[in-house]
């Protein structure tokens, strides 16, 4: 729920400074659970405070990217994204290093130092923007009405949502699959779910923002048909990355599902502000981050659920269909209702 407020502030104050305070709490936070002595203390600094100034971030960061980069805007946030995979990637290497050799507090003091430093060059470095002029400005509730009216709306968020289904789900779950077919040890397991995706999600999302900003010469609803593409060819990935009988076979799936994952990703945002006025983007981004989450949220609970009855390697496999949903939302989008929501 906090990232729909997140969205709404940054149409409505300075979206700089939201970037930099948020960045200097979250670090803050990070620094102080080296501290921790009890669980209770851990639960609140990382799980409700970190949470909390994270949510704060993407909002503002990616309106904000939007309205400095209007003709190259999917490549500009495909960079911005970029930031995410290999953040998955070198966080768990370097923190692993630090906490193997000098302790696991460390890890935090040095992370959080490092955000702390970056949040003051934010606020000296960063161009100022002004918010939303007065009459621009309307209430949360106001921004969701006029918002939720547009079918393309609606069909983006059901499709991220489909998304972030199959992202936390194989998250949650892959270690362990992993582990419980190929005998890994959940340390190697953790890092191979983690690695083969997320280098393939960094080449495909860098793919998918150039192709978008050269089809969107042509037609700006190509963005979306860039990402339902996206969509459709991951899910046979999707499908062998569970059925895989070698770690070979798995670990390409994984890649390959990467790179059609971020085709889809480079363009998340970017398809989203062609249906809104840029006084409501970081409210919109709030509001489709808010609904696809709180729905990608139950895929572990399903997965779980499934896990006794069919097994891992069949509910992974299903997570295929939520892919091929998504595909078919943004294909009708594009094609039925894009050019009567377009800004």
């Amino acid at each position: 729920m906090l990232v729909s407020v997140a969205g709404f502030i940054g149409d409505r104050f300075s979206r700089k400074k939201i970037i930099g305070f948020s960045l200097l709490f979250w670090s803050a936070c990070t620094l102080a659970t080296g501290l921790c002595s009890t669980l209770i203390q851990f639960v609140i600094l990382r799980g409700i405070a970190t949470g909390g100034g994270e949510a704060f971030y993407a909002p503002s960061a990616n309106a904000l990217l939007s309205e400095h980069h209007k003709k190259n805007r999917s490549t500009a946030l495909a960079l911005h994204q970029t930031a995410v995979y290999a953040g998955i990637i070198l966080s768990g290497l370097i923190a692993g290093y630090i906490g193997e050799h000098y302790g696991w507090r460390n890890a935090f003091f040095v992370f959080g130092s490092f955000g702390v430093v970056l949040a003051f060059v934010v606020f000296k470095r960063f161009k100022k923007d002004a918010p939303a002029i007065e009459e621009n400005r309307i209430s949360i509730a106001e921004t969701a009405k006029v918002i939720v009216r547009k079918p393309t709306f609606i069909l983006l968020t059901l499709a991220f949502a489909c998304m972030v289904f199959v992202n936390v789900g194989y998250l949650s779950w892959m270690p362990t699959f992993l582990v419980d077919k190929f005998g890994l040890t959940l340390t190697n397991a953790g890092f191979s779910s983690m690695f083969y995706h997320h280098i393939g999600a960094f080449a495909g999302v860098l793919i998918g923002g150039r192709v978008a900003d050269v089809l969107a010469k042509k037609s700006r609803q190509n963005r979306l048909y860039v990402q339902s593409v996206g969509l459709l060819l991951g899910a046979p990935f999707i499908y062998w990355m569970a059925v895989g009988d070698t770690l070979t076979m798995v670990y390409v799936a994984l890649f390959l599902f990467g790179i059609f994952r971020g085709i889809y990703d480079s363009n998340i945002f970017a398809s989203l502000y062609e249906i809104v006025r840029p006084y409501m983007r970081s409210s919109s981004s709030g509001l489709m981050l808010m609904c696809a989450f709180l729905m990608g949220a139950f895929a572990p609970l399903i997965l779980g659920l499934l896990k006794p009855t069919l097994g891992l390697t069949k509910g992974l496999s299903l997570l295929s269909i939520s892919y091929l949903l998504g595909a078919v939302l943004l294909f009708v989008g594009a094609r039925f209702f894009f050019n009567r929501d377009k800004e």
